[in-house]
């Protein structure tokens, strides 16, 4: 038996479990009215599934947008899979609810923030989103000088 209740642990789980159940409503019904999400995700996580081209240009983490176009959602009890429109170049991502960094949905202002202390994961309130680039429907965030995805205040979003 364990010395005490690891809430950190418990948050984590229940938070990428309202993830998860997010996504499985837009899987079966579409996005509803304006919403809309940023996702951020480790594309260094061992069961990341993107193209080579794409973890070329986001070697340890990738923001993407899902919103006027995709399809094929999928998902399950470990994440999610779903195919985004890169420049008119239709690419399959297969994302581990473990390897999510931040979920937003600047519609309504929601967001979480996933960090990393010392090995474990753990939900922080709602923060930053996700990157924009007008040319296409789903979108990256644009790398910052070393590389990785932009994060932009969710500020910025607002009507």
């Amino acid at each position: 038996m364990s010395d005490g209740i690891d809430y950190g642990r418990l948050m984590h789980r229940a938070m990428r479990g309202l993830i998860q159940e997010v996504l499985t409503d837009v899987a079966q019904n579409g996005l509803p009215g304006d919403h809309h999400f940023f996702i951020t995700f480790d594309t260094t996580h061992p069961e990341a599934s993107l193209a080579d081209w794409l973890r070329e240009r986001y070697p340890t983490e990738m923001t993407v947008v899902m919103q006027h176009w995709f399809e094929s959602l999928d998902v399950d009890d470990d994440g999610f899979g779903v195919t985004l429109n890169f420049g008119d170049s239709p690419e399959r991502l297969e994302i581990p609810f473990d390897a999510i960094k931040t979920f937003v949905d600047p519609s309504v202002e929601f967001g979480l923030r996933f960090e990393s202390h010392g090995g474990e994961d753990g939900p922080t309130p709602p923060g930053p989103g996700g990157g924009k680039d007008d040319d296409a429907d789903n979108r990256t965030a644009p790398p910052d000088q070393g590389g990785d995805g932009a994060v932009v205040r969710l500020d910025s979003f607002r009507k």
